[in-house]
């Protein structure tokens, strides 16, 4: 089965807005064995999205889903390309108008303006093509499903977190779109594995080892990302491939195959640290809250994060991580004794049994011979009593330097807690 996604908006095509629809939609997609075929970014204009989605039918692509433009201005356009890309008429759903006259009673913004405008952007907003089946919004904007042909057209809104909630809603509860899925079900031996640490070219020769034997029906697709690599695998003939190939690749890399379902580094320290019943705190200097934030974005980290601080300036390594002015002054902000402190005192002043510390120069001005900009100091204090220090020379920009201090640092967690949790000599020989 084929899939198409259509993102509509000016502000999305001119970079005003980023983009993060089209990425749930495909990775959701492919996920259950469907196959994203195009992403297109599309202005608000009638004519641009009823003609693309007549050419996706025409391409017989067998799902297409647009994303935004259900709003309540000039400029929200959707419905009205997709009725004439299926050469009907619109009209007010009196239940969709129920539905929005309900959720936008709700907005002070409301009250506003005059009971004519608020009639007039109401109907705007409940007005679907003639025949769509109705998806009850999540904020004020229905969605609908409409056949096109022997395309299947479902239409959600702009927001993420309103088009996530409705398209689970849809999966679930619009018949045609939970048949049209269920024809081909979950991806038969589907695996997402995160390597840390590899390149392209080393998973290359694991595979070639054997001249090639193991890619023989089974798709795979590489994503280089920061530090890591995201592998899909799914068997495309006989069952056992996908697998095959995630055992020769944890053969090949050992324990920095970190993840065989797909969770990023932060959900798996945070497995560790709940199933440990441990608590993290970090002290931040370059990274400016970056590794909070990723941490803090899994939900349910209080059961397991604490907080930290955001140690910029000199004198908040020194009164609140107690880092002594003699390390300062001799060492500097940016060496092992500072991150070492910094990652102590973060652990004392929290009272958590592990802290992770960063301080480095991410650039682009600061840099000197003795400290380049790319210098990062990554420091891990443990319950144990013990502190691990690492120097890292990372190459780019600051956003680039400043992400891969924090990939680095959660690995470094990540690998500290396998080996309390595997003391052994051949455990912590493997996560090396």
């Amino acid at each position: 089965m084929r899939a198409a996604v259509v993102v509509t908006g000016d502000e999305v095509l001119h970079g005003r807005v980023g983009e993060r629809n089209a990425a749930f939609l495909c990775a959701w997609l492919e996920a259950r064995g469907v196959e994203p075929v195009r992403v297109t970014v599309l202005p608000d204009r009638v004519g641009d999205i009823a003609a693309e989605i007549r050419a996706l039918v025409h391409d017989e692509v067998d799902l297409v889903v647009t994303s935004g433009g259900l709003g309540i201005t000039h400029d929200d356009v959707t419905m009205a390309a997709v009725a004439a890309a299926a050469g009907v008429a619109t009209a007010v759903d009196p239940v969709a108008l129920e539905m929005v006259r309900r959720n936008a009673a709700a907005s002070p913004a409301r009250m506003l303006v005059r009971a004519q405008t608020r009639d007039a952007t109401d109907r705007k907003q409940a007005t679907l093509p003639v025949g769509a089946r109705l998806l009850p919004p999540v904020g004020t904007a229905p969605g609908c499903a409409l056949p096109v042909g022997p395309s299947l057209v479902v239409v959600l809104p702009g927001p993420p977190g309103e088009l996530r909630a409705m398209w689970l809603a849809a999966v679930e509860d619009d018949a045609g779109l939970a048949a049209l899925l269920a024809r081909t079900g979950v991806a038969a031996g589907r695996r997402v594995l995160r390597i840390h640490g590899a390149f392209e070219n080393q998973v290359v020769e694991a595979l070639e080892a054997d001249g090639g034997g193991l890619l023989d029906g089974v798709r795979m697709g590489i994503c280089a990302r920061v530090g890591e690599l995201e592998i899909t695998l799914a068997d495309a003939g006989a069952p056992g491939g996908a697998e095959a190939i995630a055992r020769r690749l944890r053969d090949t890399f050992g324990a920095e195959v970190f993840s065989d379902d797909g969770a990023p580094v932060e959900v798996v320290v945070g497995r560790a640290l709940r199933a440990a019943g441990q608590r993290l705190s970090v002290a931040e200097s370059c990274t400016g809250g970056m590794i909070g934030q990723r941490l803090t974005a899994v939900p349910g980290s209080s059961e397991w994060f604490d907080g930290g601080v955001i140690a910029y300036a000199n004198a908040v390594k020194r009164d609140l991580l107690g880092v002594p002015q003699a390390v300062l002054d001799t060492d500097g902000a940016v060496s092992e004794p500072s991150a070492r402190r910094m990652a102590e005192g973060a652990r004392a002043a929290l009272c958590t049994d592990w802290a992770l510390s960063v301080t480095g120069v991410a650039g682009p001005g600061g840099g000197t011979a003795a400290k380049p900009v790319g210098l990062v100091y990554i420091g891990c204090a443990g319950p144990d009593g013990t502190t691990t220090v690492g120097e890292h020379r990372f190459r780019g920009d600051r956003d680039t330097v400043r992400q891969r201090s924090v990939v680095q640092a959660l690995h470094m967690l990540r690998r500290r807690l396998a080996e309390v949790a595997d003391p052994s000599p051949e455990g912590a020989r493997q996560d090396r």
